[in-house]
């Protein structure tokens, strides 16, 4: 499963700027609800960097989480992951989840990311799309879908709408 950060003109990058006016205590839960539910936390590089500089001084149920979650990073550049419970992935991302997803139990998490989610997407190895719609429209920035990107037939599984207006939604493959 992936969770993602999108307001409503399709970016992704640097949510850090735009969503915060929309966290609430709905949406904390909801995100936390993927960490708990996963046994692993698979990371790129920038999320990777951005994550451990802040969530191994933060307290709480959701640091707790996060922290004490094993981490896969995806990384070509890293020569080491120095964070509670990371590893590093080397060479070809895709072909690493591939062999992950063929181990018997867990569920693997993808947070941001973005690279990363389309090529797993795009390969067919996420059971899980959960996109947090915010109500604005950011103007410039990484999208999620760049043009030319290849149809992935998807079907909404579930849907939810916070009080700040952001829409919960997810996806599976169709």
């Amino acid at each position: 499963m992936a969770g993602l950060f999108v307001s409503l003109d399709g970016v992704v990058e640097a949510p850090e700027t735009w969503h915060f006016p929309y966290l609430s205590e709905e949406m904390g839960a909801a995100v936390g609800q993927m960490y708990t539910e996963a046994d692993t936390l698979l990371l790129g590089r920038v999320t990777y960097e951005a994550f451990a500089a802040v969530w191994p001084h933060q307290t709480g149920e959701m640091a707790e989480a996060i922290n004490g979650i094993r981490k896969l990073v995806a990384s070509t550049t890293l020569t080491e992951a120095g964070w509670t419970n990371a590893e590093l992935i080397g060479g070809d991302a895709v072909a690493a989840v591939k062999e992950l997803k063929q181990r018997p139990g867990g569920t693997t998490a993808v947070a941001g990311s973005i690279r990363l989610v389309r090529a797993l997407l795009e390969a067919g190895l996420l059971d899980e799309l959960r996109l947090l719609v915010h109500p604005l429209v950011v103007g410039t920035g990484q999208r999620l879908f760049p043009d030319g990107t290849a149809p992935v037939p998807l079907e909404l599984s579930r849907s939810n709408v916070f009080t700040t207006g952001v829409l919960d939604l997810t996806y599976r493959p169709a």
